[in-house]
């Protein structure tokens, strides 16, 4: 029995907190954990103990009576860590060990305690660890020698991101400092498409399992379907009318798909809510709100047992920070990813016994469509595939910097063999890194003295800098106060002027004035306002959601979950494709025949669609074109006998797209804006980036090859070609 095998301190534990039973991902983890010094990833749903499951083996096995901290728990979050701090340090009390909270907020005296005597286990993001290998490298070593385990929570979060990228090298890093020169990861998360990337992902494939409890928890589903009507993008006052009495009774989180929209919501709610004499627990949680203000809404979710509540909120609250017990989860329009609705979808019916309640809301009828195809997704068990970079240039060239600032400096020729032993850049070659430290040295980031090289004169000023931490861009932001108290940050637009008003934190704001040198906003209570225009683009849907949609729009399936507006939405949009005859929606593509303009709907996902559009753009012989994300649509201004022509051109510049990318690069630097570090790469290396993370050139090239043009004429479909960008 799993239980027997714990030390008897944890035994006493598990007893006090009157567990009737361990879980099944306990169970497991406790039998692998112990027996071997494996890696494992730990997958099964939220709110199913994977904390514990974790903690409770690492906790029998490790001997904290020895110097050094043992056990490295990294988290994407600081809220997350504050969360999980009190519920790991009740766990370490029956032991006598030591919990230590190190990031950018947390206590100066206890880290300066732990350095001083290292000891037990430390809660950390990859940020602050970052930090401490470029300000303090000797604290890394004192530290982490001993180290034996580092446990991930929401592992999910990095994979396939440049974010994972950059904690795979600082893993690989810390590696190094270790005795052992090896230490187990125990990687936490609810949702994993690619098992595979995540036993990459710990650096040490041949040696990582994966335990899963595949065990689910009946979910409640409907859609509810409510047409755009009003300007600007804010919701149908029929909606929020329809959300409000669907939530008003509820423990509730709302997740619109942004901040924005986040803050229209619970004022909204909130307003309705004061005519009708509904309760007044309406809040707003996202990033641009401010920490005390979130970690207040967090606190009143997790410790209010029985008033309902209503949190709107973003990817904030998707991870597993603790809120306590939420009856119901609305998603308001597509989500841009299965994974992330699993995630939301998860925060609901957390406690045993508990039915999860999902409410999808549509405010047009591709969305809904979208809508419909993750949810469907997710009953089939899909989620989207991972893709890591395995030519992360620009983390390389971020890791060098941090790397010869960790060292004081070193011999070239070292800094190269410690890039090539990082398990995040070993499929990068010796020549491409070569090419990128010789572009650190001509901008003076680095410089060489002798056989070795230091940072430079220019590169002390970026490895200096707080932004250095991190590998993903934040937007610049002013402080909104009142009173003294911070509210939340805004960027600076041109709708931000002295007495106009704002909603943020869930409440109207008006701007008393505006002090651009200390990046200050002051305002006051007011009564009416609008949403602040928060910076950021989109998500990135896959081509598997996409093709599912056409599926939708082929076949005459029934969906209960749908209600009559839902269902009426849905069957105008299949009646708008009823002339085309596709059987094989896995290659066939609709393309409309209209006024002398062909429309066709690629429906692939985003990437390849921005890889024609770049090909579009390169034609020697101009097409006028335009494109629309939220139907994946082109309107192409040729004739029938013209398009498998396109299509072919299209192709070969696809496989042979290098030198365009090339051109690309130098005439709009700004196509780099989304890696943080790209443009500091040589061009060539750049021209990689684009390739690999923003691109897909190669599923462009075999997409064309593979796809079969359908042609119809079907008047009543004019409505596609509304609101197009044109481009040329």
């Amino acid at each position: 029995m799993s239980f027997d095998l714990l030390a008897e301190p944890i035994r006493r534990y598990v007893r006090d907190q009157r567990w009737e039973s361990l879980r099944p991902i306990q169970a497991a983890a406790i039998q692998h954990i112990l027996a071997t010094d494996d890696n494992y990833i730990l997958a099964s749903r939220t709110a199913s103990g994977k904390t514990e499951a974790a903690f409770l083996p690492i906790l029998s096995k490790v001997d904290f009576r020895q110097p050094g901290v043992r056990v490295l728990y990294i988290s994407p979050l600081i809220a997350l860590i504050n969360d999980q701090f009190h519920r790991i340090e009740q766990l370490c009390k029956y032991l006598e060990v030591r919990v230590t909270k190190w990031h950018g907020e947390a206590s100066r005296a206890e880290k300066k305690k732990l350095v001083q005597q290292p000891e037990g286990i430390v809660l950390i993001t990859p940020e602050s660890l970052e930090a401490m290998f470029v300000n303090a490298p000797y604290s890394v070593s004192a530290l982490f020698a001993q180290l034996q385990y580092v446990v991930i929570d929401e592992i999910h979060s990095f994979l396939g991101t440049d974010r994972g990228i950059h904690l795979k090298s600082l893993l690989s890093r810390l590696e190094a400092v270790t005795v052992a020169r090896s230490f187990a990861v125990v990687g936490l998360s609810a949702t994993i498409g690619d098992y595979a990337e995540a036993k990459r992902f710990t650096g040490h494939e041949d040696r990582t399992k994966v335990l899963l409890d595949r065990a689910s928890k009946e979910m409640l589903t409907s859609f509810r379907y409510f047409p755009a009507t009003e300007a600007g993008g804010d919701l149908p006052l029929s909606l929020l009318k329809d959300l409000y009495k669907q939530t008003s009774n509820s423990k509730v989180l709302i997740f619109p798909n942004s901040r924005g929209l986040a803050e229209v919501i619970a004022v909204k709610l909130r307003q309705i809510a004061d005519r009708v004499g509904g309760h007044d627990k309406y809040f707003s949680h996202h990033s641009s709100v401010d920490k005390e203000v979130r970690e207040y809404v967090e606190h009143f979710a997790k410790h209010n047992q029985r008033q309902p509540f209503c949190i709107a909120c973003t990817s904030t609250l998707e991870l597993g920070i603790d809120i306590g017990s939420v009856e119901k989860v609305v998603q308001v329009d597509a989500a841009h990813s299965i994974a992330s609705l699993i995630q939301r979808v998860g925060r609901s019916g957390r406690r045993d016994g508990e039915q999860s309640q999902l409410l999808l809301y549509a405010t047009k009828p591709w969305s809904l469509l979208q809508s419909l195809a993750c949810w469907l997704l997710y009953r089939e068990g899909f989620v989207e595939p991972l893709r890591t970079a395995t030519q992360p240039y620009d983390l390389l060239l971020h890791q060098a910097l941090s790397t010869v600032k960790q060292l004081s400096g070193c011999p070239e020729a070292e800094l190269v063999a410690r890039l090539h032993a990082n398990a995040a850049f070993s499929t990068i070659a010796p020549a491409q890194t070569a090419g990128i430290l010789a572009e650190l040295l001509r901008i003076g980031w680095l410089e060489r003295i002798g056989q070795e090289v230091i940072i430079g004169v220019e590169g002390e000023y970026v490895v200096s800098s707080r932004d250095f931490y991190s590998v993903f861009k934040t937007e610049p932001a002013f402080k909104v106060q009142h009173a003294g108290k911070t509210i939340g940050e805004i960027p600076l637009t041109p709708q931000v002027k002295e007495n106009e008003n704002l909603l943020l934190a869930a409440r109207i704001w008006k701007i008393k004035y505006i002090d651009e040198k200390a990046k200050k906003i002051e305002v006051m209570p007011a009564h009416d306002g609008k949403k602040p225009i928060f910076l950021g683009g989109g998500g990135v849907v896959d081509a598997r959601i996409r093709t599912k949609m056409l599926e939708l729009l082929s076949h005459p399936s029934q969906h209960p979950e749908l209600d009559e507006a839902s269902q009426e939405a849905l069957r105008e949009l299949r009646q708008e494709f009823a002339g085309f005859t596709l059987s094989d929606t896995a290659h066939q593509r609709p393309v409309l025949v209209k006024e002398g303009k062909l429309v066709l709907f690629t429906f692939t996902g985003t990437r390849i669609n921005r890889s024609l559009v770049f090909l579009l753009n390169c034609l020697d012989a101009p097409v006028t074109y335009a494109y629309q994300e939220e139907d994946s649509s082109f309107t192409l201004a040729l004739t029938p006998a013209q398009l498998p022509g396109l299509v072919e051109q299209l192709r070969l510049f696809a496989i042979d797209v290098y030198g365009y990318l090339e051109v690309a690069v130098r005439e709009n630097p700004g196509l780099l804006d989304f890696a943080k570090w790209g443009a500091s790469l040589p061009v060539t290396c750049q021209c990689g980036v684009l390739k690999e993370r923003y691109f897909d050139f190669e599923g462009t090239a075999d997409f064309l090859q593979n796809t079969l043009l359908v042609f119809s004429q079907l008047p009543q479909a004019a409505s596609f070609t509304d609101g197009f960008q044109e481009g040329v």
